[in-house]
């Protein structure tokens, strides 16, 4: 049964593997942009990590200094016992002085150990945002890539030529080429056509100033 499970889970890992492959695939900018998602996230849980443990060596730093001064204030006060012939009393104060004196060197070790786990962090915290940073870039690169790609193929599809193609093949081009042609062809057209008519025009009224100016004589 363990087997056959077993089996399952990795028919399924597999499946969901090759799902994402081929996701990849077809759409890398797509899964680049869920991986730095996912960085983003583990980033920013390191972040905090290390925000914590700055506190806490704050705290131990903080802990040793009062447990260093009530030592020190439990020595001075068994002096004062010892020199007013308080045995009982000097015993107790300098019992407690051992003790947080003891205390105190533990706070020390546990303070290393955390000024050790911070620095550690720090170092990993700085190489995973450098990571996330070189991501970005490989995610501009791959846009750069993919727009020129696309702005390619749409150039050769519009630059393409009718050879090969079918009776819908000519280019979009070719197309606006000819629209182009038409339209100049109409405006020419239409010049030469308003030039003739005022040109005769002209001449008409021309020729009329003469045969007036002809009988007038």
């Amino acid at each position: 049964m363990a087997n056959l499970f077993n089996r399952l889970k990795n028919s399924i890992t597999s499946d969901v593997h090759e799902m994402l492959d081929e996701k990849e695939k077809k759409n890398p900018i797509s899964m680049l942009n869920q991986y730095l998602r996912q960085c983003e996230t583990e980033v920013e849980k390191v972040r905090k990590l290390v925000e914590r443990q700055y506190l806490l060596k704050q705290e131990f730093t903080k802990k040793i200094e009062e447990t260093r001064k009530l030592a020190d204030k439990r020595k001075h006060q068994a002096d004062i016992a010892s020199n007013a012939g308080e045995t009982e009393l000097y015993q107790f104060a300098m019992s407690e002085h051992e003790n947080l004196n003891n205390r105190a060197e533990r706070l020390q070790a546990s303070l290393k150990e955390a000024e050790n786990g911070l620095d550690e962090l720090e170092r990993k915290y700085e190489e995973m945002k450098h990571k996330l940073k070189d991501m970005y870039i490989k995610r501009l690169e791959l846009m750069g890539r993919e727009n020129i790609a696309r702005a390619n193929h749409r150039m050769n599809k519009v630059l393409q030529s009718s050879e090969g193609y079918s009776d819908a093949s000519f280019s979009r081009f070719e197309e606006m080429e000819a629209y182009l042609e038409r339209l100049e062809h109409g405006v020419n057209t239409s010049y030469y056509r308003s030039s003739i008519d005022g040109r005769i025009a002209q001449l008409e009224k021309e020729m009329k100033i003469e045969e007036t100016h002809s009988i007038s004589q």
